[in-house]
């Protein structure tokens, strides 16, 4: 059976926070922001620009790139953060009606930013098993720039976080763009590293935890997270490449495109040369910052707008999420 992915869409924010603006409220160096960090400038969410807003602007887009109509859509998968418009609320069903996909149903999934590959893996799972599944919507916004705290050092690593939405649909029997076989890792030791800590039913939220500023994203053990990740993350990082690849039939030697989140400069270029890869294979998303699990359908776009994928060639998405979990797909792209 094939899975091809049919079309897809991004919104970005017309709004932006440039380096000079991060540096100015982290008293950071801007050479730091710049060079570094890898950031010159990155989408933050205007009045308007809600979480799931921005899914369905993407979604939106994606139909009528492709010329699909909505009452076709038989799943919708909402890949967004939970950082959203309302808690304990099911975002896909509000992308269902504003879409007017009216034949579908719908769920919403979480892995932080690795949730774009672990629901394409899903997605592909459920219309192989399910004759009724057809033709799957993946929409999610993200905006949890919202929860970071310039100020404060332990959440250094994330303040390229930026807004936007993006979406992706994928088809049964069809053959372009074909999703081939994926892998994941979780590793639980990180679970409990980075997280809010006010608002939740350990800590209910209070007037006092606003007025602190405590409802932002924090780092409970940033030596210990540090160390930890310098033995697993890369290592990883490379490991799920390379199994996905496997699976697929392939090795890192045919990879044509890298389509990978933002992550500092350094790290970028390592992942790159140890796959033997050069900067034309891939785009650093210094404009754009780390927009959660969106990171890899902006990539796969802005690789098409400049060309760099041609028909046949093997395609990578690859992501890391707090958690911590590695994931990556692979995909043959063109007929």
């Amino acid at each position: 059976m094939t899975i091809g992915i049919a079309s897809s869409g991004v919104y970005i924010p017309d709004n932006v926070m440039t380096a000079e603006d991060i540096a100015e409220q982290s008293g950071l160096p801007l050479s730091v922001v710049k060079n570094k960090m890898g950031i010159t400038q990155k989408p933050i969410p205007g009045p308007e620009d809600h979480t799931v807003a921005m899914a369905i602007k993407a979604a939106e887009k994606a139909l009528q790139k492709g010329n699909i109509d909505p009452k076709v859509i038989d799943l919708i998968i909402y890949i967004g953060e939970e950082h959203k418009e309302y808690p304990l609320w099911t975002a896909a069903i509000k992308i269902q009606e504003e879409l007017g996909a009216y034949h579908a149903w719908g769920f919403d999934v979480a892995l932080r930013c690795g949730t774009t590959i672990m629901a394409i893996k899903v997605a592909k799972s459920l219309m192989e098993s399910d004759p009724t599944i057809n033709t799957v919507l993946l929409a999610g916004g993200y905006r949890n720039s919202d929860l970071i705290d310039y100020t404060n050092e332990r959440t250094r690593f994330m303040f390229n976080l930026g807004a936007g939405g993006a979406a992706m649909i994928l088809k049964k029997n069809y053959y372009e763009n074909t999703i081939l076989e994926s892998d994941l890792i979780t590793d639980g030791s990180f679970s409990e590293d980075v997280l809010v800590p006010v608002g939740g039913t350990k800590e209910p939220l209070t007037p006092l935890h606003l007025e602190q500023g405590l409802y932002r994203l924090d780092v409970m053990d940033p030596e210990g997270m540090k160390a930890r990740l310098e033995q697993k993350s890369m290592q990883n990082f490379l490991l799920v490449i390379r199994n996905a690849l496997m699976k697929s039939g392939y090795s890192e030697k045919d990879i044509n495109y890298l389509g990978i989140l933002h992550m500092k400069k350094s790290a970028h270029d390592f992942v790159l040369n140890e796959l033997g890869l050069t900067r034309e294979q891939s785009i650093y998303l210094s404009d754009y910052g780390h927009i959660g699990q969106m990171d890899q359908i902006i990539s796969l776009e802005l690789a098409q707008e400049a060309g760099k994928l041609k028909n046949g060639d093997i395609v990578v998405l690859v992501s890391a999420g707090i958690g911590y979990a590695w994931g990556a797909v692979v995909i043959k792209w063109g007929e």
